[in-house]
């Protein structure tokens, strides 16, 4: 049935839905901030943060780019799940400035104080989750409450952040516990769409063994690793982390095999999920190795896979089908999105090698596929993310339709 989620809207398309300014930006950032992490790895730039150099990258990847793309995200699915009209315009602007400022903050927060730039920047999760949570309880869609609860761990692990890298000089236990909800969401948001995109195109496409539905196997996958990556956040070196990040390896990599992914290589906007995915267990297995074999596995490879592997190469497919889906595009993967897809799953890849091996080269080769990846997104799609969105007859209309 049809749902008018649309109010009368005469604004620029930009501000007309949640994915566009906060798909755009992520992405620009994630490019602009690995271009300034590499000098910054190197020595050979210094930031006005009060982070040192690696807790200023691994806080604005998961709370910098990562924020901003969940955001964009939650405000265009909650709406379509709801009923309810999306947030647009000024309210929506608000939320991009909020994030900008977040941004800003961070990096001179040498000069503005730590407590100012944890205000600033702590306060944008903080009202997206607000926002998200008034949307779906008005709308009575109870079954999307359970996506408050990662998105808040991540709003609390960046105020924990903060105070944490102040009072010791560094992160610690917050680095891990904003890892932990960065998968959690892929987890759940990942778990539900992988499955549902593989079975729409496999019935269209290429008729036989479909992906098995959501059941109580999934449940107890989603309940392992929840309870894993937990143990790890609060007692990263014990050997009861390591068995249970394991046991979550195990179930994430079964799960995955459920999904008839192998069916799923002549489409690429399709495939892709699959293999963002399987960076999941890949991370939560290496980094399981790493607590018994530290000489022999880095800690820093499973956060890379996790990171860098599912983390960008889960939001950068989800990204793409998006702006496909809602600016009144083909859902077909061209040659340019083939691209980005394979050098974002480079990146992840060279960067779990990168803490095997004793070169700098290697993390340089890493980066420059990041930026590919991420800049590419923005040379291909940046324009469909501006534009109003394309009739179904052709040209441009400045009111997005019903099924924006």
């Amino acid at each position: 049935m049809g749902i008018p989620r649309l109010r009368a809207y005469t604004g620029p398309a930009f501000l007309s839905y949640g994915f566009r300014p906060f798909f755009f930006l992520g992405s620009l950032y994630a490019s602009l901030s690995i271009l300034l992490w590499l000098p910054m790895y190197a020595g050979e730039l210094n930031a006005h943060s009060a982070f040192v150099p690696v807790d200023w990258h691994i806080h604005e990847m998961l709370f910098g780019y990562l924020s901003a793309i969940v955001t964009g995200f939650l405000l265009t699915a909650i709406p379509n799940r709801t009923g309810r009209l999306p947030v647009q315009g000024l309210p929506l602007l608000a939320l991009v400035v909020l994030w900008l400022a977040g941004r800003v903050a961070v990096f001179v927060s040498a000069d503005i104080g730590w407590e100012a730039a944890a205000v600033i920047d702590g306060s944008f999760l903080l009202a997206v989750a607000a926002a998200a949570a008034r949307e779906i309880v008005a709308g009575r869609n109870w079954r999307n409450l359970k996506v408050l609860l990662p998105l808040a761990v991540l709003a609390g692990a960046n105020g924990t952040f903060h105070i944490e890298a102040h009072l010791q000089g560094t992160s610690n236990i917050s680095r891990r516990l904003g890892m932990a909800a960065a998968i959690m969401l892929i987890s759940l948001i990942g778990g539900r769409i992988i499955p549902s995109f593989t079975r729409n195109w496999l019935v269209r496409e290429n008729p036989g063994r479909l992906p098995a539905p959501f059941d109580r196997f999934d449940m107890a996958s989603i309940a392992i690793s929840a309870i894993a990556l937990g143990a790890w956040t609060f007692a990263p070196d014990n050997s009861a982390s390591g068995m249970l990040l394991a046991a979550a390896a195990i179930s994430q990599a079964w799960r995955l095999s459920r999904w008839a992914g192998e069916r799923t290589l002549r489409d690429p906007l399709v495939l892709v999920l699959h293999l963002a995915y399987a960076f999941v267990p890949v991370g939560l297995a290496l980094v399981s190795v790493s607590i018994f074999f530290p000489d022999a596995v880095p800690a820093a490879a499973g956060l890379h896979a996790l990171g860098t592997g599912a983390v960008g190469a889960m939001t950068l497919a989800v990204m793409t089908r998006a702006t496909l889906g809602h600016t009144g595009r083909e859902l077909k993967a061209g040659k340019g999105a083939s691209f980005i897809f394979g050098a974002v799953l480079l990146a992840g890849s060279l960067r779990i090698l990168a803490a095997f091996v004793p070169y700098d080269i290697v993390i340089d080769m890493a980066g420059t596929a990041w930026v590919a990846a991420f800049a590419g997104f923005i040379l291909i799609y940046g324009s469909a993310l501006i534009r109003p969105k394309v009739r179904r007859g052709g040209g441009e209309s400045r009111r997005p339709s019903k099924r924006e």
